[in-house]
């Protein structure tokens, strides 16, 4: 080999010579030739954007940063840092695709997640389990409208869910060729929930219904908080055993907060477990935001039913708690409704915004804590139906 060919071998082992492919003759749309040509650098800038909305505007940073990094690393050509055999490759395979990440995720949520006020008033889990809607109205437009296949269907739809562990651990299963665009979806529209739902439910509600006071919570036992992790479960065993993978975690974590003689364990998995595995979730799940998976028109339709799935699952809330309120002798705020979404505690401090608004004395905060925790085991619930009804 002479000094001419080493230096072309050299050149071509550079990412400038490699970050615009040749034109394939295959391929005889422009606008897909124009993508399958600059893919890699268009989702550099798409990941650096990412990076600037995790960093300057603190959406959801403790996933946002990792998965923009790891989208980075994974569009640098020549290097195959996401393949198979690359460092983000190998931690997806073990982490994700086998469906353990998710999972930790889940000990450690609940471990943080203080069911007390849930259990003090019970009626609001109907709440959390009336923002599920948002899950199978956005499956059936994907199915229905969309064109997609049930299974994708399915994991678009477990975006309403607002939860992005469980919308991980779903299309791991169902569609993991949909994993970076679901990914960036959930955890944007997570992120955005102070804009998002504010409109939703002034427009749902009446100014009246706005400022409707609740009576404080009655305080809840240790007794009864170390039992409700283990009720759970039990209902979860008889009926949906699909779900006791994510319920299970979530009860496991839940139960070393409230019994008292695992503080070690609790205090693990609230702060050094999850902080281990957010950092290795996030990059492995920005190795699927590579340009071929990405820049498609089915992630502009996956961004779109995101959103949707997120809108109708918010208006589901705030309805329901209105119809219960037909019924009730004591009215509940349906603001509180729109906390029925998982984004703990996110959506509930959204209530309790909006509540203080129409009215300075009346806190919501502790009431929609409820339906707001209610949908974490809603979305489990909904993740093992999906998973029942679509693999």
């Amino acid at each position: 080999m002479n000094i001419t060919d080493s230096l072309m071998k050299l050149w071509e082992s550079t990412g400038i010579a490699n970050f615009v492919q040749p034109v394939d003759p295959n391929i005889t749309n422009g606008f897909e030739q124009f993508l399958h040509q600059f893919g890699s650098p268009i989702m550099l800038i798409i990941c650096l954007f990412l990076l600037w909305l995790g960093i300057k505007k603190q959406y959801e940073p403790l996933l946002l940063v990792p998965i923009a990094f790891g989208g980075l690393l994974s569009n640098i050509p020549v290097a195959d840092i996401a393949g198979p055999h690359g460092f983000l490759g190998i931690i997806y395979e073990a982490g994700i695709h086998q469906g353990l990440f998710p999972l930790i995720i889940f000990m450690g949520v609940g471990a943080m997640t203080d069911f007390g006020p849930l259990i003090a008033n019970p009626k609001t889990a109907l709440l959390g389990g009336a923002a599920q809607f948002g899950i199978f109205g956005a499956l059936l437009l994907a199915l229905c409208v969309f064109g997609f296949t049930l299974p994708q269907s399915g994991a678009i739809g477990i975006i309403g869910g607002a939860d992005g562990p469980t919308s991980i651990y779903v299309t791991s299963k169902l569609a993991p060729e949909l994993l970076g665009a679901i990914a960036v979806a959930a955890y944007s529209y997570m992120a955005l929930v102070p804009v998002i739902q504010p409109p939703i439910m002034r427009l749902l509600t009446t100014k009246a219904e706005r400022q409707i006071q609740m009576s404080q919570l009655r305080e809840v036992s240790k007794r009864e908080k170390i039992v409700f992790p283990l009720v759970v479960l039990g209902l979860c065993i008889i009926f949906l055993p699909d779900a006791c993978p994510l319920i299970g975690a979530l009860t496991f974590g839940n139960l070393c907060k409230e019994c008292g003689v695992v503080d070690r364990l609790s205090d693990t998995m609230q702060n050094a477990l999850i902080n281990i595995v957010t950092i290795f979730l996030g990059l492995s799940v920005g190795s699927k935001l590579s340009a071929d998976q990405f820049l498609t028109l089915q992630t502009l339709f996956i961004l779109i039913l995101g959103i949707l799935a997120f809108s109708f699952a918010t208006g589901a809330g705030v309805i329901f708690a209105k119809v219960m309120n037909l019924f009730s002798k004591t009215k509940i705020n349906p603001l509180i409704g729109a906390a029925g979404v998982s984004a703990v505690p996110m959506a509930a401090r959204v209530a309790n915004k909006v509540g203080l608004e129409e009215n300075p004395q009346n806190y919501l905060l502790m009431h929609a804590m409820g339906p707001n925790v209610a949908g974490v085991i809603g979305s489990g619930v909904a993740a093992g139906i999906l998973l029942a009804l679509c693999q």
